[in-house]
């Protein structure tokens, strides 16, 4: 695979979550009232948006470093990417069991789904080929 192009998707993970999480950290109301469709979620909590922020920054940090590290990919990227689809997959799920409607996946799409397809296909390119893995126990 093209590492300009797994370099670009990781920086294209890495800079908005890093943004999304300080913003999230810095002015947690500010973000609650941005967001499309996060006030329709539930209440707003400045505690518990400024740990999720805690979270996407460093998710974020992990894709970035990742971006310029090639070597420490897979290791940097698995953790992330799981809780990306482990948060796209409970937001399907809210739609499944009715607690929001459909129109939420075309919402949700950019900033939950999209992301976690994005860091599952990083994850999968960064597996290490059987041919570098045969070379690396020579």
């Amino acid at each position: 695979m093209n590492n300009r192009l797994l370099t670009f998707v990781a920086l294209c993970l890495a800079l908005p979550s890093m943004a999304n999480g300080i913003l999230m950290i810095v002015n947690p109301e500010y973000w609650y009232w941005l967001v499309p469709g996060v006030p329709d979620r539930g209440p707003f909590n400045q505690h518990f948006l400024r740990d999720i922020g805690f979270i996407y920054l460093l998710i974020g940090c992990a894709f970035l470093y990742g971006a310029f590290y090639a070597k420490h990919r897979l290791m940097l990227w698995i953790f992330p990417a799981a809780w990306l689809v482990a948060h796209a997959f409970f937001h399907l799920w809210e739609i499944a069991v009715g607690l929001c409607g459909i129109e939420f996946f075309l919402i949700d799409f950019p900033g939950v789904t999209l992301p976690a397809i994005l860091a599952i296909w990083l994850t999968y390119q960064s597996k290490p080929s059987k041919s570098n893995s045969n070379k690396s126990h020579d």
